[in-house]
């Protein structure tokens, strides 16, 4: 398992060592975030985060988790990390994840004239089949990140963030923006998102989902398409903040999986209904035709 809101630090609980010793000091562990700075492919002693970089030795950096996901592709570590304009970290264990592990920083293009659309500050985050990454941006954007597509060193001094940006791509949400905006692309704001990796929800396989804080739904990006599933009634009843899937039965097609979802209003009451109104959970499913049942 492996935590966000762990401060500076990579961190992890080991359920397998727990299971085995019921020790949860032994099943449990954090690594500095260790840029390989130096470019030797390996973990050595470090600066600390605000001192001069040092040829000879790596660089730790600070950039807490928020969202944090693993690559099913390689195994890789993947966390958004908050601020302005915000970023990816990619940590790899290696051997003995204290002492060997090392991570990777791409920071979100802003103020970076060679790349054509810019956002700013992460907030949820996943991890596709393909390893790709998709988190959703405060400037209105979904985004994706291909490490993949990266040109130069992926290491070495000058591999500290903005080193990458032909591998982010930005997708502005649907909907209106604010008045005047030019550093934004959609009033929307979406404080989560979901790789649906199985089609659960019916649109196919590896769509990203995010929540449609102020659009009232899910928004399902597909080839490139936003698809709204919107909740219209009660009015005010849903503000999703996290998305997950499930499959119930899978030889019973479109009825035995579906995306779940709560509403994370703090205020349900202010929604139709007034005080009597509680959160409620939300099920999602397509159907293949309008007379499927």
């Amino acid at each position: 398992m492996w935590f966000t809101g762990s401060g500076p630090v990579v961190a992890w609980f080991d359920t397998k060592v727990f299971d085995e010793t019921g020790n949860e000091a032994a099943a449990q562990g954090w690594s500095a975030q260790v840029l390989d700075s130096n470019g030797n492919g390996r973990r050595d002693a470090y600066v600390e985060p605000g001192e001069p970089m040092d040829p000879a030795k790596d660089t730790r950096i600070a950039r807490g988790y928020y969202g944090v996901a693993p690559s099913p592709l390689d195994g890789s570590i993947w966390g958004s990390t908050l601020g302005m304009p915000g970023g990816l970290v990619r940590f790899v264990p290696g051997d003995d994840p204290v002492n060997t592990g090392l991570v990777e920083y791409y920071e979100v293009p802003w103020n970076t004239p060679d790349v054509p659309i810019q956002g700013y500050s992460p907030r949820g985050m996943d991890v596709d089949s393909n390893g790709i990454v998709w988190t959703v941006l405060s400037s209105g954007h979904f985004a994706s990140f291909d490490r993949s597509r990266c040109d130069g060193p992926l290491n070495g001094p000058s591999a500290t963030g903005t080193h990458c940006g032909e591998g982010w791509t930005l997708y502005p949400f649907p909907g209106p923006n604010y008045k005047g905006a030019v550093d934004s692309a959609s009033a929307d704001s979406a404080y989560y998102n979901f790789t649906d990796r199985f089609n659960l929800l019916g649109v196919g396989e590896n769509i990203p989902l995010a929540t449609g804080n102020l659009s009232e739904g899910v928004l399902a990006l597909v080839d490139g398409e936003f698809y709204n599933f919107r909740v219209p009634y009660p009015l005010g009843s849903f503000f999703g903040k996290g998305l997950d899937g499930r499959i119930d039965d899978p030889d019973a097609g479109w009825k035995g999986r579906a995306i779940w979802t709560t509403s994370g209003s703090r205020a349900p009451f202010h929604a139709e209904g007034g005080t009597e109104r509680v959160a409620p959970v939300f099920k999602f499913q397509v159907r293949p035709d309008p007379l499927a049942h």
